[in-house]
């Protein structure tokens, strides 16, 4: 995958085969189909915070590359990012641009990424957006950018039920590698929120401080770090 020189990287766990689906099963399929070139040219999603944007995201771009399509993806939110980053998109076949709504409200932002629809739109290329919000929320101030957004379908991502929340932790945990325990998986479900970005969290934690002590991810490492938070 041809990246940008900037600190963004692909996770790990993130692709299709890790997303526990829940009740995204049609948002799921579409974006599945997106990164295969099929269904929809433009796709919008939308969530709140830890409903699985950035999974799917980042395994829409694996999945394209791994079909020999070029795809590239951008996290808007990032703080050293400037629009002069949305110059030439158009070279790369499908596009995935995460957390729109950080550029909301900031003019010259906004003139880019409308220029960019349009542009990707002339070329033939793909588009998948994420955002917090549905379009008619985003707080925009050009009109016509909020017309191009509705270009094609949206998608609601909704908050996985607690019963899936473990198996997210299980696969997540198993994608990155790590041999987590069914007794640490089941502590940390008795006692921590049984909320996605929450666990996912965690387990960054998890992961890092398994490799900082250079040990297994055991049960006791689970309970040291729960007992510092």
């Amino acid at each position: 995958m041809r990246q940008l020189p900037l600190p963004v990287q692909l996770r790990p766990e993130a692709d299709f085969a890790a997303f526990v689906v829940g009740p995204n099963a049609e948002a799921v399929a579409a974006v599945t189909a997106w990164s295969l070139g099929s269904g929809d040219d433009f796709l919008y999603l939308f969530g709140i915070t830890g409903s699985g944007k950035t999974h799917l995201l980042q395994a829409a771009c694996r999945q394209a590359v791994q079909s020999d399509r070029s795809a590239i993806y951008l996290p808007l939110g990032h703080g050293e990012l400037a629009p002069t980053v949305l110059d030439n998109l158009e070279l790369w076949e499908l596009v995935a641009l995460d957390d729109i709504q950080a550029s909301a409200g900031d003019a010259t932002w906004e003139q880019g990424l409308f220029d960019l629809y349009n542009r990707l739109r002339e070329f033939g290329r793909r588009l998948l957006v994420s955002a917090d919000t549905p379009v008619p929320e985003l707080p925009l101030t050009l009109p016509d950018l909020r017309s191009r957004l509705g270009w094609g379908p949206g998608y609601r991502l909704l908050p996985l039920p607690e019963d899936d929340c473990g198996r997210l932790l299980r696969e997540t945990a198993k994608h990155r590698g790590l041999e987590l325990g069914a007794d640490a998986v089941d502590y940390i479900m008795r006692r921590c929120p049984r909320e996605p970005g929450y666990l996912l969290g965690l387990l960054e934690e998890i992961d890092q401080e398994s490799l900082r002590r250079k040990c297994r991810p055991t049960l006791w490492l689970v309970r040291q770090i729960l007992g510092i938070r």
